[in-house]
């Protein structure tokens, strides 16, 4: 009992941080092993176990390698430890994949078999909105709504209304979560433009959208890298991955539709990003049979 309340502790002290961490728990087990059905662990994802126990050495490789792959891609596993010889009357080797599982050979004498489900709990994705237009006010409700964790940034004297957002930051400088993925929005709307994008370009993001005309946005980019003290090729190479306008091309007019527009795009190359992520995974894996 313990050891499943401590469990249970680390994991909300972990949530509540907004960390990653794979949460693998024993459900089945056959003959000698040394953990039992219904065991946990909590791992991070450099590997460590921070809490419960998932069994010895014959498990503990394959599951934690299971565990980093969950983490990267946000998908589930199931992994099945047993004996080769169990495996090759199934027609399987160690690394196949059957049926939604991974089978991995348990080289140790006991020669028992574990089921082992890896569930990845991420954090939130952070939606950073810069500026306190109409289209920045409509999209922080909007993200929080398909569950983003929304930091807006603006100066508190251009808000006419309370942003439903996570945090609000006066100014252009949010802090946003360390991990996780990051999808910065600007949309100051002619107060601050320059500050916002210089701001955007800053961060570290996944994507990064600025809400005005191409024209609007072209002058902006040129005014930033013309007037740098020194050359900046990260910066101008920032620049060139901002999406102007942004969102999807679906007609939008009024604030609330553009909002949906730009979500729309961020689901988009959140979505395409996460599966181009788990063919690598799945081709790495491969490569290590």
């Amino acid at each position: 009992m313990t050891v499943h309340v401590d469990v249970m502790d680390i994991m909300s002290k972990l949530k509540a941080a907004e960390e990653s961490f794979a949460v693998a728990t024993v459900v089945r087990t056959v003959s000698v092993t040394a953990a039992k059905a219904g065991a946990k662990g909590v791992i991070r994802p450099d590997g460590t176990i921070v809490a419960g126990w998932i069994g010895g050495g014959c498990a503990r490789a394959a599951v934690l390698k299971a565990a980093r792959q969950a983490l990267a891609d946000g998908q589930p596993r199931l992994v099945s430890i047993q004996p080769e010889d169990l495996l090759a009357d199934q027609g399987l080797k160690g690394g196949e994949e059957r049926n939604g599982a991974t089978f991995f050979v348990n080289g140790c004498p006991s020669k028992g078999s574990m089921d082992i489900f890896i569930e990845p709990v991420l954090p939130k994705p952070a939606l950073v909105i810069l500026g306190a237009s109409p289209v920045a006010l409509a999209l922080a409700a909007l993200g929080r709504q398909f569950g983003y964790h929304v930091d807006l940034a603006a100066p508190h004297a251009d808000l006419t209304v309370i942003p439903d957002a996570d945090r609000v930051t006066d100014g252009f400088s949010p802090s946003a979560p360390d991990q996780g993925k990051r999808y910065v929005v600007v949309s100051t709307q002619g107060r601050g433009d320059r500050a916002a994008l210089e701001a955007a370009l800053g961060m570290e993001a996944d994507y990064c959208g600025f809400v005005g005309s191409r024209k609007k946005f072209a002058t902006l980019s040129n005014s930033i890298l013309t007037t740098l003290p020194v050359p900046s090729e990260d910066r101008a190479r920032r620049l060139g991955g901002v999406k102007a306008p942004a969102g999807l091309d679906i007609g939008a007019i009024a604030p609330d539709e553009i909002a949906l527009s730009i979500l729309a795009e961020i689901v988009a190359v959140r979505r395409g990003r996460q599966r181009a992520e788990l063919d690598s995974h799945i081709q790495d894996a491969n490569r290590e049979e």
